[in-house]
């Protein structure tokens, strides 16, 4: 596990996760968020983003969470020995989204980009969760288990029970 990317719905626990693989393996961990999002909160150019984010696929080692434009999430699957798919229900999704925002009121969200509005941000991944049956769907998790190869791992975390018990293997392991 040297080249690790996570990925899933909005709100389905990709940062909590990331940050605690980031601390157990030493590697480090970048969160496309704080990177495509500038302090404002307005959004990298497409070109600025690609730069960065090739610049990190060309390290040694690398933890990514979240998605960014398409044309760089594949790549990074290409590049990635271990995929991350976290694949929770809508309905819990929705509520750690809902959390993440009321909690916002007294903590900044883990991963939270500097700068941006986590009201505004809430209002997006509502957006984007209304969205995503046509992205994240069983034709696209079909998809990631024939084109993982033997050199690369997939797991694939559909509960919150199956979150936690991920994070304490990785850390016990690690």
């Amino acid at each position: 596990m040297k080249k690790i990317t996570i990925f899933g719905k909005p709100g389905s626990g990709k940062s909590v996760l990331s940050q605690k693989m980031a601390l157990a393996t030493g590697i480090q961990l970048h969160q496309l968020d704080s990177i495509y999002y500038k302090k404002s909160g307005v959004p990298l150019s497409k070109g600025e983003f690609n730069a960065i984010h090739d610049d990190i696929l060309a390290n040694e080692c690398w933890i990514i969470d979240g998605l960014g434009p398409i044309s760089a999430f594949k790549r990074r699957l290409e590049a990635a020995d271990t995929l991350i798919y976290i694949d929770l229900p809508y309905l819990t999704c929705y509520w750690l989204v809902t959390k993440r925002l009321f909690k916002s009121f007294y903590e900044k969200p883990i991963g939270w980009p500097d700068g941006s509005s986590v009201v505004q941000g809430t209002i997006n991944s509502f957006k984007t969760l209304r969205l995503c049956p046509t992205f994240w769907n069983k034709q696209f998790l079909e998809q990631l288990n024939t084109q993982t190869s033997s050199t690369k791992s997939l797991h694939v975390i559909k509960s919150i029970s199956e979150l936690e018990q991920f994070c304490k293997s990785t850390l016990i392991s690690n």
